[in-house]
């Protein structure tokens, strides 16, 4: 099947490398919000994730949410945008079909509400997990509310109402995922551990080459290729530490054995940098 996927950076954010890989550098590096456009030959268009947009500032001016802006400092100009770079490729974001949403921090969701005909592809646990926290309570989980569209539980589609499916061995050791799009080409699984109801997406395009997007199971390329788990302070903003780590395991383990697919942190710049000059494509 003739599916395409191209890779964009919607901004960046800057943090320091030791604290989101053991045995990184001390020194702050760019965190670019990777976002995914995907064409399908009977679907149409399909966003993974949108990275951010202008309204994650304007969600931030104040205290508490402002927090948020301190500890993640954001960088991003209005051609970052994902709506504007998908007109410059010819695309109006109102022919987007489905946004696949991994999970619901701000450089993922950032610009959902410039899709107004957009479904929403997500977990029902994840976004409900997140759905009442107002204040420092959403601080702490990384959701700004105002970045949900106002009709989205209308739109939404979520990936529990239908049965996952068993995987093959060139899946192992995942097991079973969503069969979305009912043909075999693009499967949703769980990735737990960062938040509740992270979701992350196999993908065959054309000549059968194969990908791995796994948001924020890990936020560089060496953490999963060398099992790397990032600084333990991590552990109070993620919803369930052994569950990071077993999932971080699980995608080592899947590199190990399936070297050939590539695996698309959504945060890794080095990773990003090589996918938008066609090295990896």
């Amino acid at each position: 099947m003739d599916v395409k996927i191209q890779f964009f950076s919607g901004g960046y954010s800057t943090h320091r490398e030791a604290i989101v890989m053991r045995g990184g550098s001390w020194k702050s590096i760019a965190f670019p919000a990777v976002f995914a456009v995907i064409t399908h030959p009977r679907i149409g268009i399909i966003l993974y994730d949108t990275g951010y947009s202008a309204r994650f500032f304007e969600e931030t001016r104040n205290f508490p949410a402002r927090l948020y802006a301190m500890i993640t400092p954001v960088v991003y100009e209005a051609r970052d945008n994902a709506a504007v770079q998908l007109k410059d490729l010819g695309i109006d974001p109102a022919d987007v079909k489905y946004i696949i949403t991994s999970h619901f921090h701000a450089d993922h969701v950032g610009g959902l509400k410039d899709f107004p005909n957009t479904k929403f592809i997500c977990s029902r646990a994840g976004y409900e997990s997140v759905k009442p926290r107002r204040g420092l309570n959403a601080v702490k989980a990384g959701f700004l509310a105002g970045l949900i569209p106002n009709d989205f539980e209308v739109r939404a589609l979520y990936v529990e109402n239908q049965s996952q499916v068993a995987l093959d061995s060139s899946y192992a050791p995942f097991q079973s995922g969503y069969d979305i799009f009912k043909d075999g080409s693009c499967y949703l699984v769980d990735l737990p551990g960062h938040v509740v109801g992270q979701l992350g997406l196999f993908i065959t395009a054309e000549d059968q080459k194969r990908y791995f997007l796994i948001a924020d199971a890990c936020w560089v390329s060496r953490a999963y290729k060398e099992l790397r788990y990032p600084h333990p302070i991590t552990q109070l903003i993620t919803s369930n530490y052994k569950e990071y780590q077993d999932t971080l395991q699980k995608i080592y383990q899947f590199h190990r054995l399936h070297p050939e697919v590539i695996v698309v942190p959504t945060h890794c710049n080095e990773q990003y940098q090589d996918l938008a000059s066609g090295v990896l494509a």
